[in-house]
C-alpha cells in the first residue's frame, strides 16, 4: 500500500480519509473518499465479528503530520461497528479502542434508553472519536484518540447517543428521525399462487406476509385462490431526509377478488386510538378465531379420514396439518385463556386455549410452548413453535378448533364476526374509506402490472 504523507499498518477494511493535503493511492484494500476543508479522520467498518482482527487495527502518523495537527483542533474520525450473531457490545467497545470504565460507563448511561443485550445481528454502532496526536504516534494504542460520542439507531424511528460530557462522564439521550410517508401501489392478477402475483409487482415479502394475514380468517390459500383471481395493495414506504428507503410500514388498502367476488379491507384508526382493519361496510376484517394460525406454511392434510402416515391404518384426522420448517411462529388463533400447555400424550407438546363458552383451538406438536396455563392471550400472540414432538414424522402444526368441546372443520365452520362499526364511528369510517380510494386511484401512474 503507497501513501504520499501517511502510512498505515494494520488491517483496514474500507479506508481511511485524511484531508489536509495529503493524497492517498488507492489499493483493492483501501477505498479513498474526499471531504474538502475538513480535517476529519473517517475509518470504515471493520469486523468485530473476530475480536482478535479488531483488536490488530492500527495505524501511525509521521513527525510531519503530528505537527500539522499541532497548529489546531485535533481531527475528528468515526469510526462504524457491524454487530453479528452472538456479538457483545462490551467486548465490541473494548475491541474498537475503548477502555473497560468507559465500555461500563457508555453501556451504563444507554441502558436508560436501550438494553444493549437487544442489540441485534447487522446492527451499525458509529464511534466517535477526536484524534490525539500522542496516542496516534503509538502503534499499540488501537483507538488513536478520545472517545467522544456512540451513535446507534435500534429502530427505524429512533436513535441513541451516548456523549462524554465536560466532567468526563457519560450521558445518553433519545432523538426522533425524521421520517417522510409514501404511498405505494400494486396490482396483479394471479397465476399460480398470491405471493408469486405480489412479488411480479415488486410487493416486498413483508407485506405480502400482512396481507396474507388479513385475509386468514377468512380465506383457505390452499383452495380458494385460483387463475385469473386478482389482487391489489396499497402500503406505506418510509425515507430518510437524504431520500433513502428505511423500510416499508403498513397495508393501507388491500382487496383479493376470488372467483369474481371482491373483497376488500381498508385501515382505519378509531376514536380510543385503535388501528383495525375494515370491509367497505365497516365489518372487522378479523374474525373471532384465525383459521390458520401460522405464516407462509403449506396444508399438508386436511379434516377428514386419512391413513395415518405413523399408524399405517385409516383414521379420522381432526385438525389440520400445517407443514412449516422447525421453529416457526405459531400465533394464538384468537383472544382466550390457556387452558393446557404441556405434553399432552400424541399430540406431544401442546396447548389449548378457550376464547368463549363455545369455542376452544389446540396446537400439537410444538418444539417450545411460550405460554403457560391460565395466562390470558391475544389474538395473533406467539404461544409457541412449529416442532416435531408427539407422535410425528416431521415439524408441522397440527390445529383443531373445538366447539362445545368438538373438533369441527376449520374451513367449513362459520368464524364468529368481528367488531361491527356504527353510527358515528361508521360514519367517520366512510369518510377515511373514500379518501383511501382516492388515494389510490391517484397512484394509478405508478402500478407496475407484470407480464404473465
Amino acid at each position: 500500500m503507497f501513501l504520499r504523507g501517511l502510512v498505515v499498518v494494520g488491517i483496514l477494511t474500507a479506508g481511511v480519509l485524511l484531508s489536509a493535503g495529503f493524497v492517498l493511492e488507492a489499493t483493492d484494500e483501501l477505498a479513498v473518499q474526499h471531504a474538502p476543508g475538513e480535517k476529519t479522520l473517517a475509518m470504515a467498518p471493520i469486523s468485530l465479528g473476530n475480536s482478535a482482527a479488531a483488536a490488530s487495527l492500527t495505524f501511525r502518523l509521521p513527525d510531519a503530520l503530528v505537527d500539522f495537527l499541532g497548529e489546531g483542533e485535533a481531527p475528528n474520525y468515526v469510526q462504524t461497528l457491524t454487530t453479528r450473531p452472538g456479538d457483545n457490545l462490551g467486548r465490541m467497545l473494548v475491541s474498537a479502542g475503548l477502555s473497560d470504565v468507559e465500555t461500563n460507563d457508555v453501556i451504563r448511561a444507554m441502558k436508560k434508553h436501550f438494553r444493549p443485550e437487544r442489540i441485534r445481528a447487522g446492527q451499525k454502532i458509529d464511534l466517535h472519536f477526536q484524534a490525539d496526536p500522542d496516542r496516534l504516534h503509538d502503534s499499540a494504542d488501537t483507538a488513536g484518540g478520545e472517545f467522544r460520542e456512540l451513535h446507534l439507531s435500534p429502530d427505524y424511528v429512533n436513535n441513541i447517543v451516548v456523549a462524554r460530557g465536560e466532567n468526563g462522564g457519560f450521558t445518553a439521550s433519545k432523538e426522533k428521525l425524521v421520517l417522510n410517508r409514501k404511498l405505494a401501489r400494486a396490482e396483479n392478477t394471479i397465476v399460480s399462487s398470491l405471493s408469486r402475483a405480489g412479488s411480479k409487482v415488486d410487493v416486498p415479502a413483508s407485506v405480502m406476509s400482512e396481507m396474507i394475514r388479513l385475509y386468514s380468517w377468512d380465506v383457505d390459500f390452499q383452495r380458494d385462490i385460483r387463475t385469473g383471481d386478482a389482487l391489489e395493495v396499497m402500503y406505506e414506504r418510509f425515507y430518510n431526509e437524504d431520500g433513502e428507503h428505511t423500510h416499508n410500514g403498513d397495508i393501507v388498502y388491500a382487496s383479493l377478488t376470488l372467483s369474481g367476488k371482491r373483497k376488500a379491507v381498508y385501515q382505519h384508526t378509531l376514536a380510543d386510538g385503535t388501528v383495525d382493519y375494515f370491509d367497505d361496510k365497516g365489518a372487522s376484517a378479523k374474525k373471532a378465531l384465525m383459521r390458520t394460525p401460522i405464516d407462509g406454511a403449506r396444508l399438508s392434510s386436511g379434516f377428514g379420514k386419512r391413513r395415518h402416515p405413523v399408524l399405517g391404518y385409516t383414521k379420522m384426522h381432526k385438525g389440520l396439518d400445517f407443514a412449516a420448517p422447525r421453529g416457526t411462529p405459531i400465533y394464538a388463533a384468537g383472544n382466550g385463556t390457556v387452558e393446557h400447555a404441556g405434553r399432552n400424550g400424541a399430540y406431544g407438546k401442546y396447548v389449548r386455549i378457550r376464547h368463549n363458552a363455545d369455542y376452544s383451538t389446540a396446537y400439537a406438536h410444538m418444539k417450545s410452548i411460550k405460554t403457560r396455563k391460565g395466562r390470558r392471550v391475544k389474538q395473533g400472540q406467539v404461544i409457541g413453535y412449529v416442532g416435531t414432538t408427539g407422535r410425528s414424522t416431521g415439524p408441522h402444526l397440527h390445529y383443531e378448533i373445538l366447539r362445545n368441546k368438538r373438533q369441527v372443520n376449520p374451513f367449513r365452520v362459520k368464524m364468529p364476526s368481528g367488531r361491527k362499526l356504527k353510527g358515528r364511528e361508521l360514519a367517520a369510517f366512510q369518510t377515511a374509506r373514500n379518501a383511501i380510494r382516492r388515494q389510490y386511484a391517484e397512484q394509478a401512474e405508478s402500478v407496475k402490472l407484470a407480464q404473465n
